[in-house]
């Protein structure tokens, strides 16, 4: 099914075409209609197109109404306020009758359309490292990453996903000696191992190597050797470094699938994945002349990045001995990105304390001619998580927070809520549900937060059904549930012929402007949107329920148009909140 146009939208197109059939240089002009405490809708374009024709605003808009239809079919009134404002009344007939055309597309689009002209973005996000535990600061990365691929996938866009591991680097040396010398440190003795179980494997051979390191100068002798030997690729040592990034991957996809979020293997290509990139990166760079040698090392200088002395601070991109850092792997993963994944857009979720780096690598790309008018590349910068003290999120030791401990909390909370409300769910539902209300509550806290602003990590208040909260959301839906399964026989219909009460109005306006949030929300990066449209949706229907009665309605048309009603919201905040990565039980 075609998507359907919004009321906005219908009511835009009408209005602009009343203004050019009025003032006709003013063909293509934007009416600015916003939505209104005044009216269903207000224009405030007409201020602007006066000055400009040197009319007097309240009569040109009085001209702009004489060209307006109106009746039963869009505007039911349209009257000039102020200065030359038009405060517009959307007819009930069309708000249920736009309602209903969403609620018939079969493919549960809810009439949202698609991009005209989709691209190809890459989004790089959910960067854990290998061999090493996931805390509280992977957390933002992993969820705003997975919302904004599922808003750009649901609104047509190509999406190809990256997940930069840290897999390489110097402190493999002392891992992969250790491992070599005391071989079965990685063994199983079960087939099937826990992401826990991994991790403690790992934690606990991490730490008797770096023992060794730091009291054995021989060993440390043999550790450096080892990250020569694995930079040469030399068979044996990447052999033994592929059992790290597999006993880390177990842990890894275990993490993510408490998380709810679906992390693909092919999907994960770490710094390793461009070795064989970097030298002819360098070579690029250095030949065209946007790289120089400066005290033996490949460096990018700028012209407005310097030290606290004075003195440019370069992008390195390799060092004096040879070795290659993080610049060379990133530029090397654009250049990946631009040629071979043939990206329009590079989206980077990182936080906001590498926006330097990624400001040096941007523009050393734009200068060697990878990213250009046709590619760009953004970097989604997020803030820090704070505890309730407004301050980074620690334990009490000062260590950085478990990411696992965090989310089992966030559980445990969550299904104390459901198991206080429930009425008749077992307890392995009450499990189930603690889940996707502890994890929703946990994603919602971090996008309804803007991407760029810190947020405190208050799971009291996260799972709180009071104030603005997923769980709120989720009630909001297992309740309509409830009230569609007490209608038993009786289904929703559409009725347009009904007049509509206040209430009514309010929530079909809304529920109407989904496909543009959720088109703006994908097209500024912005989850935080859609929480906010959600929020309000929630709100809207709140206040329906408390003022129109469903199941007790006047009429069997009223009965079955309140259902539909019921129904519609229903359906989109399942699908606004899936884009946010979110479950919505059928039954709280």
């Amino acid at each position: 099914m075609a998507s359907v146009t919004s009321l906005s939208d219908n009511v835009q197109q009408h209005l602009a075409s009343a203004l050019s059939a009025t003032l006709p240089e003013a063909a293509g002009a934007d009416p600015l209609l916003r939505r209104s405490d005044r009216a269903d809708f207000q224009a405030n374009g007409i201020l602007a197109l006066a000055k400009k024709a040197k009319a007097n605003p309240r009569e040109l808009a009085t001209q702009v109404v004489s060209q307006v239809v109106t009746g039963d079919e869009l505007i039911k009134d349209v009257e000039v306020s102020g200065p030359g404002f038009l405060n517009i009344t959307i007819a009930d007939r069309a708000i249920t009758g736009n309602l209903a055309a969403r609620y018939a597309d079969e493919t549960g689009r809810l009439g949202v359309p698609t991009a005209a002209q989709p691209g190809t973005t890459v989004i790089d996000y959910a960067q854990p490292n290998v061999a090493k535990e996931m805390h509280v600061g992977h957390l933002r990365s992993a969820v705003i990453g997975d919302s904004v691929v599922q808003l750009l996938e649901f609104t047509g866009e190509n999406v190809v996903r990256r997940h930069h591991i840290g897999d390489w680097g110097t402190q493999f040396g002392m891992l992969i000696q250790y491992l070599d010398e005391h071989p079965h440190e990685l063994d199983h003795k079960e087939t099937h191992v826990t992401g826990e179980e991994a991790m403690s494997n790992l934690d606990r051979l991490y730490k008797a190597a770096r023992k060794l390191f730091d009291s054995d100068e021989e060993f440390k002798t043999r550790a450096r050797r080892r990250v020569v030997d694995l930079q040469a690729g030399d068979s044996h040592t990447l052999a033994t470094w592929q059992k790290f990034v597999d006993e880390s991957k177990i842990y890894f996809f275990s993490v993510f699938e408490k998380l709810d979020m679906e992390i693909r293997d092919p999907d994960i290509v770490g710094e390793s994945g461009y070795n064989d990139m970097l030298a002819e990166t360098c070579r690029l760079l250095e030949e065209s002349g946007v790289a120089v040698r400066s005290e033996g090392a490949l460096c990018v200088f700028f012209d407005d990045i310097k030290g606290p002395d004075g003195n440019p601070v370069p992008l390195i991109v390799q060092k004096s001995d040879g070795g290659y850092g993080y610049a060379a792997t990133d530029l090397s993963a654009i250049r990946d990105r631009v040629f071979n994944l043939k990206a329009n857009t590079l989206l980077y979720v990182v936080d906001a304390r590498q926006a330097l780096h990624f400001k040096m690598v941007f523009e050393t790309a734009r200068r060697a001619g990878w990213l250009n008018e046709d590619v760009t590349a953004f970097q989604l910068a997020f803030g820090t998580v704070l505890g309730k003290d407004g301050k980074p999120f620690k334990t009490r030791e000062g260590e950085t927070v478990r990411l696992v401990d965090l989310l089992d909390e966030a559980i445990d909370r969550a299904s104390a809520v459901v198991r206080e409300k429930a009425q008749d769910l077992s307890e392995e539902e009450i499990a189930e549900r603690g889940a996707q209300v502890g994890i929703g509550a946990v994603k919602y806290a971090d996008l309804s937060t803007s991407a760029n602003r810190d947020y405190k990590f208050d799971l009291d208040q996260m799972v709180s059904l009071n104030g603005d909260t997923s769980v709120y959301l989720q009630y909001a839906y297992a309740r309509i549930q409830s009230i569609l399964r007490k209608a038993g026989e009786t289904r929703p219909a559409a009725h347009p012929e009904l007049e509509l009460a206040e209430a009514e109005r309010a929530l079909g306006l809304h529920v109407d402007a989904f496909a543009e949030t959720v088109t703006e929300a994908a097209a500024e990066y912005a989850p935080h949107k859609l929480t906010a449209y959600l929020y309000q949706l929630a709100s809207l229907y709140t206040s329906f329920y408390d003022k129109c009665p469903v199941l007790k309605a006047e009429t069997p048309a009223q009965v079955e148009n309140r259902l539909f009603l019921c129904d519609i919201t229903a359906r989109t905040l399942h699908q606004g909140m899936a884009l946010l990565g979110i479950r919505t039980p059928e039954k709280l």
